[in-house]
């Protein structure tokens, strides 16, 4: 085991950790933060995202030592914003159906919000196009994302 501090929701935290462990584990068992979900453990279905300094990233393809000094925002540090325009219209057109992918889903959009608040059709299908919902909500999250980019 290994020690390493990092830095998650504006926290830091030190955490021991075996060297080539995914970064979604030490968030889920290390630090309990749960709503980074496992899904397929390579980096392709996108339940797993977070945010590493405002990139969406797959936690489980990152591993703990190479997080270094970066900034990691998990969904539940996107939920303490309260007025979080995201969650807001996910609830108001009840975009979930299980929810399991919603918080990839949701990360990954926030960021490429933070990148461009007024993003075109194709940047929205490139980011979101690789974060897969297994219930097929697919239409409700576009719903979503279409009002989101009309309020801008």
């Amino acid at each position: 085991m290994s020690k390493y501090t990092i830095t998650v929701n504006n926290k830091k935290h030190t955490v021991d950790a075996d060297p080539g462990t995914p970064l979604l584990w030490v968030l889920r068992d290390n630090l309990g933060l749960t709503g980074t979900k496992y899904s397929c453990g390579e980096g392709i279905c996108g339940s797993c995202t977070v945010q590493i300094e405002g990139k969406a990233e797959r936690s489980c393809s990152i591993n703990i030592e190479d997080v270094g000094e970066s900034s990691i925002l998990t969904i539940e540090g996107l939920a303490e914003n309260p007025d979080q325009p995201i969650f807001k219209k996910w609830i108001e057109l009840e975009v979930s159906q299980c929810g399991y992918c919603q918080p990839g889903q949701i990360m990954a959009l926030a960021a490429l919000f933070n990148k461009n608040p007024k993003p075109s059709r194709k940047e929205i299908d490139n980011e979101m196009n690789s974060i897969l919902c297994r219930c097929g909500t697919y239409q409700r999250i576009r719903e979503a994302i279409d009002e989101l980019t009309e309020e801008k």
